[in-house]
């Protein structure tokens, strides 16, 4: 890390396929952290840690949480995003229940950041391309409900991206919204000669909206000096 660098405000980035950044070989899929930088000048920088797959316990139980918390800096944040994968009740190695370890994990995030003098920073996940007469089917209700219980509990700054992309994808519709989703004609691109339908991950279109999402987060609905750093 260079000088320059070490100087800069650093956004770490926690959390699952959604956000994470991805190999060319997979184009168009795109994860909302690997475009968001483009919102900031230049004194900011992202270390983007999320990863496909990974619940708030698998995360931290593989030691991704603590490489962060070797780095991360007083006056840095550590933007924390999981839901999908907390879920899968199918797994035990993922599998976190919304009232118990789901929360107990958020915590380690919250108090790891804090203790570094870093901004800890809670977006809930962003909901899958599922609708029914019209209207978007939150399956990761209960987790939202939680993470927001724990902000208010422990003071800690919120974007509720679950409510933001419901409204957007509402106002879209079940058609536009595969733009913003991962379908892709059969053909068009090398990683997908079949074609794919995919309701959970973005295109490249649809992870500048979700990261549009965020930056709007930021900049109305905290109090976060990050939001100086915004390109308007």
């Amino acid at each position: 890390m260079s000088v320059n660098d070490r100087e800069k405000i650093t956004v770490y980035i926690a959390g699952d396929s959604t956000a994470a950044d991805k190999v060319p070989e997979v184009f168009p899929e795109t994860g909302w952290g690997q475009v968001i930088g483009a919102f900031f000048n230049g004194d900011v920088k992202i270390s983007n840690h999320a990863v496909n797959g990974r619940s708030s316990m698998s995360f931290v139980e593989e030691g991704r949480l603590d490489a962060i918390l070797k780095e991360i800096k007083a006056g840095d944040y550590l933007f924390i995003q999981f839901g999908h994968n907390d879920e899968k009740d199918y797994d035990p190695s993922r599998y976190t229940d919304p009232q118990t370890t789901y929360k107990y994990y958020l915590r380690l995030f919250i108090e790891g950041a804090r203790g570094k003098g870093a901004y800890p920073v809670l977006l809930t996940p962003v909901n899958r391309r599922l609708f029914e007469s019209g209207k978007i089917i939150n399956t990761h209700r209960e987790y939202c409900k939680a993470m927001k219980e724990l902000a208010l509990k422990l003071n800690v700054p919120l974007i509720d991206v679950c409510e933001k992309s419901r409204k957007l994808f509402e106002e879209l519709g079940e058609g536009e919204t595969k733009k913003i989703f991962l379908w892709v004609e059969p053909g068009k691109y090398p990683a997908y000669p079949d074609g794919k339908q995919d309701n959970t991950h973005f295109s490249r279109e649809g992870a500048v909206e979700i990261a549009r999402l965020v930056v709007d987060g930021i900049k109305n609905d905290t109090d976060l000096p990050l939001k100086e750093y915004l390109i308007s």
